[in-house]
């Protein structure tokens, strides 16, 4: 029996999903900062007027993982101050509803899920400083994508395509979004620092 086109392309789209997810996670990789440039900040001046962040992050969980960035102010010894989280996850704290956004998108949220900003799940992290402006406009979009991002499904719109949609907008480039969180975040900054 022959598939059709679209069982094809059906079939592709899940061995691809399926494979992105067969890799493991490794050790913690270290924190990496930079400043909108991508960057490391040279020196003291530059880093006090650059107060504001932007963290690509990824922790581990017990499924692949999750990516989100976490942003706001840090204070003179690199501690953030009130941080706020964005990112993309099934609204629901039923293990069903993320089974089933692997098949059909599930209703969202966009705001911090249990872990984000707990040190001991961290798997990678890359923060960004930013200028007064460059964080307002970061931080207006991301607003805006909050207030528009209803639905995750898995190999479609996840927390990958929610951040990279963030890192574009910032004028950097994306990875794929159906790595392992922690590959995606690493990939990331890789591919916008020198």
């Amino acid at each position: 029996m022959a598939l059709g086109r679209g069982g094809r392309s059906l079939f592709i789209m899940l061995a691809v999903v399926a494979s992105s997810c067969q890799t493991e996670d490794k050790r913690p990789l270290p924190h990496y900062t930079s400043n909108g440039r991508g960057v490391a900040p040279i020196n003291a001046a530059e880093n006090k007027s650059n107060r504001h962040f932007i963290e690509f992050r990824s922790r581990y969980a017990l499924t692949y993982g999750h990516t989100y960035v976490v942003f706001g102010q840090a204070d003179k010894n690199g501690n953030m101050i009130n941080p706020e989280v964005a990112g993309l996850a099934p609204a629901s704290p039923d293990a069903a509803q993320y089974v089933i956004g692997h098949f059909i998108p599930v209703p969202a949220t966009t705001g911090a899920t249990d872990g984000d900003l707990e040190e001991q799940y961290r798997s990678a992290s890359w923060r960004v400083m930013l200028s007064d402006n460059e964080y307002n406009d970061t931080v207006a979009y991301i607003r805006k994508l909050q207030a528009t991002s209803r639905l995750w499904e898995a190999s479609v719109y996840n927390c990958n395509a929610f951040v990279a949609d963030i890192a574009r907008h910032m004028g950097y480039k994306a990875p794929s979004i159906w790595l392992r969180p922690q590959q995606f975040i690493t990939n990331l900054r890789e591919m916008n620092t020198g």
